[in-house]
């Protein structure tokens, strides 16, 4: 077999695989999950979380109240000012180790983290916190869930960061700014179990319908849009 014929069936190979991946982010966009929607009544309260979102990542943003600075009151502890008064939301992503670490800005951006992001790297939780957060805006989305929905979704945030003898684990001098930290995780980051489907399970979590597979920001926030 000769080069030319080998490249020929690479290029088909290659071809052949931007379908499949096309065509599985397309169903994993119109294919809702869960399938059917849950008949629950109507909650006693509700309560206002926000879904943040880059070109390629999401973050969810919880809003704080004193139960809420309780239950994530390590954060206060690792430097992050989650008690300040003019704090209204605590913002949590989870992501890929390399990449989250060290690629602050896209000018930064290696070929390493991007290799690990690809095939397999560790995960680590983004802490943030905010003040008033605009919307309507084109890169926020709002839900209104129910507090036994908003508790399960805590729990999720929650069971979503390594726990060491002490707690939570934070990153030594890993941060963005001043207001940020960075902690391990549980769970291993690739190309198919990133970030994005971090957000899509607690938001179901949380009694929303997202697509059955959302490896990228667009593809999450239009199946939010069509089942919610």
């Amino acid at each position: 077999m000769g080069p030319q014929s080998l490249m020929r069936k690479l290029l088909r190979f290659l071809a052949l695989l931007v379908v499949a991946v096309a065509l599985a982010a397309a169903l994993g966009t119109l294919v809702p999950r869960p399938l059917w929607r849950a008949a629950a009544a109507a909650p006693a309260g509700t309560r206002h979380i926000l879904v943040l979102n880059n070109p390629i990542h999401t973050d969810i943003a919880i809003p704080v109240d004193d139960d809420v600075r309780q239950r994530f009151r390590f954060l206060a502890d690792a430097g992050i000012p989650a008690d300040a008064p003019e704090v209204r939301y605590i913002v949590f992503g989870w992501g890929g180790r390399a990449f989250y670490l060290e690629t602050p800005t896209w000018s930064e951006l290696k070929a390493m983290p991007v290799l690990k992001a690809l095939t397999r790297d560790a995960s680590v939780m983004h802490v943030d916190i905010a003040g008033a957060i605009t919307e309507p805006h084109p890169d926020v989305a709002g839900f209104d869930v129910g507090e036994e929905r908003f508790a399960a979704l805590l729990d999720f945030i929650a069971t979503s960061f390594q726990q060491g003898p002490n707690g939570p684990v934070v990153i030594e001098n890993a941060a963005y700014s001043r207001f940020d930290r960075f902690y391990e995780a549980n769970g291993h980051f690739n190309a198919l179990v990133g970030c994005n489907t971090w957000t899509a399970a607690a938001l179901r979590t949380a009694g929303l319908r997202t697509g059955w597979w959302n490896p990228l920001p667009v593809s999450l926030g239009f199946s939010m849009r069509l089942y919610n």
